[in-house]
């Protein structure tokens, strides 16, 4: 189960550049489930994500370099690129989003949590903006398919 919550960033940080980063590349095979692939520096994976805003299934499947190469061709809509910074912020790590291509300049920043408790009394940074957690069009399955 993934407890998480996202946000639009109204100002980056002045030293997120130095924190650990990967560079993404993911397609989507279905919106409706969600049912993605994703390229993270040379690691792959099958995603799946059951429905829900804040709180939803998420299973990982590990893929050869090959399947991920075959599963891309078959996505459906805009293979996102984006760079995930890892910002460790009190008890959590924040998971900053800077998109690139047709999605620039879109910053986006998710915190996974332990509980929906440890979610809902959640207080972020300054730099973060409006809360989008609830708001589906910020999936990044919805996005990919809004330039398609």
């Amino acid at each position: 189960m993934e407890i998480e919550r996202k946000y639009l960033i109204k100002k980056l940080p002045d030293d997120y550049a130095s924190y650990p980063h990967q560079d993404i590349e993911q397609g989507y095979l279905s919106t409706k489930p969600v049912v993605r692939v994703r390229k993270a520096d040379e690691t792959y994976f099958l995603t799946y994500k059951g429905s829900g805003l804040m709180i939803r299934e998420e299973y990982n499947l590990p893929l050869t370099r090959e399947a991920y190469l075959h599963l891309r061709q078959k996505t459906d809509g805009v293979l996102i690129h984006k760079t995930r910074y890892r910002i460790p912020w009190k008890a959590y790590t924040i998971e900053l989003d800077v998109f690139a291509d047709a999605l620039a300049p879109l910053l986006l920043a998710e915190v996974e949590f332990p509980s929906e408790e440890a979610a809902n009394a959640f207080v972020p940074p300054d730099w973060f903006g409006e809360d989008v957690t609830f708001s589906p069009s910020y999936h990044n399955s919805a996005l990919s398919q809004k330039n398609a």
